[in-house]
């Protein structure tokens, strides 16, 4: 080879050396360096331990969008305790007083049995309706930063718990006010929240790799969350309400009773209210209660976990 020199002059060089790298592939260059894919999904147990090593942040995005979500509102946090009294208060009008719900429900336990499952309920609701936008609604998160996509809907879902737990406080005031008082069996709210808890998340994960492809999505869920909050028996008791329709087939009352959110509406009623009468709730309701949650949450991981590569792109 040969090159100009600054007198005019035609100086000849010798071949450049070659590349130790020359014919290697692509591939075969990442593996030579340690390069990865960036954004590549990681293997299932990889992604749960870097999900465990994000638990902090988790824990903080959670606690951020509590307290900023009544931020602009003069009662502040009050609206988290207020807004679902609100909606039992309207249910009992309507269902309680206007359409006679109360059937095979004592009356001096029906606004304890009503707001049990009112707060319960928007606790499985409130987990889908925040999952569905978790992705789609935080682009700018996840296309800034790398990390598990999965700490978005499980931080949500970690939110609306520690929201029903600041409105179980005003439960178990409205308990004591109707004649109801702590007793060994509370303890079983627990487990039972701790169950919907995993159920709510496996829920909140599918929504949001749906969510995250179809924003429509979020105008839709509203009415469908609503159907499935008349189906749950949130204003009324199942078994009663069947008892009274003779021309239904069995298999309704079957599906009515053995919804999920019916199941762990009923355990926590049953939990808190001494009242309640164990007929109510159908058989082997904590081994139901246990499928539940552990069906929707390992489904709801893996897939949402299939998906991780492709959140925030296009």
């Amino acid at each position: 080879m040969s090159e100009t020199t600054h007198d005019g002059g035609v100086a000849v060089t010798s071949p450049s050396t070659p590349s130790p790298d020359d014919g290697l592939s692509r591939a075969d260059l990442a593996a030579k360096y340690g390069l990865t894919v960036s954004g590549a999904r990681p293997g299932l147990f990889e992604y749960v331990r870097q999900l465990w090593g994000r638990r902090h942040f988790i824990l903080a995005f959670s606690q951020a969008k509590l307290t900023a979500q009544y931020s602009q509102a003069k009662l502040g946090q009050l609206w988290q305790v207020a807004t679902p009294l609100l909606n039992a208060a309207v249910y009992f009008f309507i269902f309680g007083l206007l359409l006679g719900a109360r059937k095979g429900i004592p009356h001096e336990i029906y606004v304890p049995f009503l707001v049990t499952g009112v707060f319960v309920f928007t606790f499985t609701q409130s987990s889908v309706m925040a999952g569905v936008r978790a992705i789609s609604g935080n682009l700018g998160l996840v296309r800034a930063l790398h990390f598990p996509r999965a700490s978005l809907p499980i931080s949500f879902a970690l939110q609306q718990l520690q929201q029903l737990l600041f409105s179980m406080i005003v439960l178990v005031v409205i308990m004591c006010a109707f004649g109801i008082f702590p007793a060994l069996s509370w303890l079983l709210v627990l487990p039972a929240l701790v169950l919907q808890f995993v159920f709510n998340v496996g829920l909140a994960l599918i929504f949001a790799r749906m969510g995250s492809k179809t924003p429509d999505l979020a105008q839709l869920m509203p009415f469908v969350m609503r159907t499935w909050m008349y189906a749950s028996g949130v204003m009324f008791s199942i078994p009663a309400m069947l008892a009274t329709k003779k021309d239904v087939p069995g298999w309704v009352g079957d599906v009515l009773q053995w919804n999920p959110a019916s199941i762990y509406m009923d355990l926590i009623r049953f939990a808190m209210i001494d009242k309640y009468d164990s007929s109510y709730l159908p058989p082997h309701v904590w081994a139901f209660a246990v499928g539940w949650a552990v069906l929707l949450g390992a489904v709801g991981f893996v897939y949402f976990w299939k998906a991780e590569e492709r959140y925030g792109r296009g």
